[in-house]
């Protein structure tokens, strides 16, 4: 079954002053949309206002965002500073992102880098990766092992290098293994929870203010198959 994170079961993995990082859960949307769905933005404005009964507007910054259908690990800024120095991170590639993706083909190779250049298309909300430059792409890199073999399906472990759209499903569509789920990617079957077997699972970032080193982990889904690695 489906949740869907509120102020009263938002699962908090760090917070001080600065930031505050949460778990997504599937479904959650990052950031309003067309949808007009209430955003993780808001639960978490809800849940600061709240736990230190503040008056007024909360700030709250969206560093990065997650697909709707992903779970994971998502970064909000408390403060302007704390925003604008971890954009930098982001977008200087001074954080270390790794995903854990599952899949039912086997990849050709135990580990390997892909480097592919990524279409998107406006339309229908996609990325093709294509093994050459083509009009408008993008470079996209990362490199993926296999880290268990489970009965139907195989568990990645994925440190991207760049941050495209739908960067990790497109890339892995491309090599023949798209994620569970992932119907927009040529997997055949959705997930009972209308999610894709896709978790930002670990950051890595130099705190904006402190300084200090942090590295941050989620727990995974609770699910046979997660639970299963």
């Amino acid at each position: 079954m489906k949740v869907i994170s509120t102020k009263n079961n938002l699962q908090v993995l760090h917070e001080d002053n600065h930031l505050i990082v949460v778990n997504k859960r599937v479904g959650d949307l990052v950031q309003g949309d067309k949808t007009g769905d209430k955003p993780l933005s808001e639960v978490v404005k809800e849940y600061l206002k709240e736990k230190y009964n503040k008056p007024g507007e909360v700030f709250l910054g969206i560093v990065h965002r997650l697909d709707r259908p992903t779970t994971g690990i998502v970064v909000f800024a408390r403060t302007s500073k704390a925003l604008t120095r971890m954009n930098e991170l982001f977008s200087n590639r001074e954080t270390k992102k790794t995903y854990w993706a599952v899949v039912k083909n086997k990849p050709e190779k135990s580990q390997a880098q892909l480097v592919h250049y990524l279409k998107r298309n406006e339309k229908n909300n996609t990325s093709k990766a294509h093994s050459k430059e083509v009009p408008d792409s993008k470079l996209a890199s990362l490199d993926y092992s296999i880290i268990k073999e489970l009965t139907n399906y195989f568990a990645l472990e994925i440190n991207l290098h760049t941050g495209r759209h739908h960067q990790i499903r497109a890339q892995l569509a491309a090599i023949g293994c798209p994620i569970k789920g992932d119907l927009k990617y040529g997997f055949d079957r959705s997930n009972p929870d209308g999610g894709i077997h896709l978790h930002a699972r670990k950051l890595v970032f130099v705190h904006p203010v402190s300084k200090e080193s942090l590295s941050i982990t989620a727990p995974v889904p609770d699910d046979v198959i997660w639970k299963a690695i």
